[in-house]
Order: structure tokens, then C-alpha cells, then sequence
């Protein structure tokens, strides 16, 4: 187990609803008088989890870059996910395995997001490249909305290796780029399925899109050439669950 801070009124309130048996204590800004924040007071001491009052600067210190709002948690997460568990998870899963491969998404926000839309896609991993993405920071888990720890969140050395790995598994990949005439409502996502997403900047890395057995695009009539990583990610694995989902 690994201890991280949970920070901001939503993700707290749904760690005390969801997680509570991992969440070890609630801190809450001194003269604190946002109803929310002193339910969540009340909430977890009912629940018997300890509750301490801490100055402003205490928790501007654990937040880091995030906002708290004037309370914060400290929270036990499960395990992280390691790349050894991969073939596990894609065994776990079989026909229904839908992997979630981002290479390149470093910004916290947009890690958070992806993860938040991965978690209600139910979706078997994510996997990211160990040197071009940003851990499991109180940034990434507050944008997550407790996202974070819904989803095994994989950290590969070797993002090419993976995707090959993946290819042995039975697993299709499809990589989204905008040059190319395919769109994802062209592309069949039955079965075992990774879909791969790059950076809003470069898009996919060259020697990642050559692994993948086919690209699509999402297709914009309007004036903006591309999306929002996170919102093309919501896009394509929703796409993914309704024609699994018209196939049952």
C-alpha cells in the first residue's frame, strides 16, 4: 500500500463514499466555515475516521499545485499496477479487455481526465510510458475524480514492447491521428481492443502508430483541426462501449 493526499471537496467526498476504509485521516483548514467541507468533517468522524484542524499554509504545502479547498485527506491506495500484471488483467478480462494506451500525456490535468473517463468506461488498463507521463500526483487524482484508483494505471520502460505484447495477446490496436480518411465510427472494436492516444502537440510517437493495426480519426466538420486529449479519449472509448454494447 502507498499513501498519497486526496485533495479539494469532490474527490475527498468521494473517497469518504466510495473508499472510506483506505482514507487514514481528514484535515480541515482552521476557521473553515464551508457547509461541504464541515459535512465532510462531520461525515468522517461518524465513519471514525480522525479529523484534524491544520492551518492554511499545512495544506497548501500537501496540495502541491492542486486547490483544496480547505480540506484534504490522507488516503491509502491500493497497490499500483505493475507491467508484470498486464497478461493477468488481459486474462481477467478475455474478449471484453479494452486497454487505454496514452503516449505522451504528461500534463496532470489531462492524465487526471483520461483516467476519470477510463474508470466509467471499466476499462481493463491504462497504460502509459515510464519517461513521458506524470505520476499519480494530488493534481492527477483530483482531475480524476477517483478515477485514479478505480483503474490499474501501467508504467512501461518499453512502450513498443508492450504494444507488441499486446498484438501476441489477441488484442487489436487502433491508434487515433487526424491523417488518415478512417474514422472511429469505421473501426470495429469488438473484442479485445486498445485504443492509443498521443500528446495534444505531437499526437502518437512514429515507431507507436507502426504498431498499431489501425488509425483513425474523429471526425470534426467545425473550424478546430483537434481535441482535447482527455476529450478524445471520452469520445473513442464511449464509441468503443456502444457498438460492444449493440452487438450483445
Amino acid at each position: 500500500m502507498s499513501e498519497s493526499w486526496i485533495v479539494g471537496i469532490n474527490p475527498v467526498e468521494g473517497a469518504l463514499s466510495n473508499d472510506a476504509e483506505r482514507v487514514r485521516e481528514v484535515l480541515v483548514e482552521h476557521g473553515q466555515r464551508n457547509a461541504r467541507v464541515l459535512d465532510l468533517a462531520e461525515r468522517a468522524k461518524k465513519l471514525k475516521i480522525p479529523v484534524q484542524h491544520r492551518p492554511r499554509d499545512e495544506l497548501d504545502k500537501l496540495a502541491g499545485e492542486a486547490r483544496h479547498q480547505g480540506v484534504v485527506a490522507r488516503f491509502e491506495a491500493a497497490p499500483a499496477a505493475h507491467e508484470s500484471d498486464l497478461a493477468a488483467l488481459l486474462e481477467r478480462d478475455g474478449n471484453d479487455t479494452l486497454v487505454l494506451v496514452l503516449d505522451g500525456v504528461t500534463d496532470p490535468h489531462n492524465l487526471g481526465a483520461c483516467l476519470r473517463s477510463a474508470a466509467a468506461a471499466k476499462v481493463t488498463a491504462v497504460i502509459v510510458p515510464k519517461d513521458r507521463a506524470v505520476g499519480l500526483t494530488p493534481v492527477v487524482r483530483r482531475a480524476s475524480a477517483g478515477g485514479a484508483d478505480r483503474v490499474p494505471l501501467i508504467a512501461v520502460t518499453n512502450l513498443a514492447r508492450t504494444l507488441r505484447e499486446l498484438k501476441d495477446a489477441g488484442v487489436w490496436i487502433t491508434g487515433l491521428a487526424g491523417d488518415t480518411d478512417t474514422t472511429v465510427y469505421g473501426v470495429d472494436f469488438n473484442g479485445p481492443v486498445a485504443l492509443v492516444l498521443g500528446s495534444e502537440g505531437e499526437g502518437i510517437r512514429r515507431l507507436t502508430r507502426e504498431l498499431c493495426d489501425f488509425v483513425a480519426k474523429i471526425p470534426m466538420p467545425g473550424t478546430m483541426e483537434s481535441l482535447n486529449v482527455s476529450v478524445a479519449t471520452g469520445v473513442v472509448l464511449f464509441e468503443a462501449l456502444r457498438q460492444r454494447s449493440a452487438k450483445r
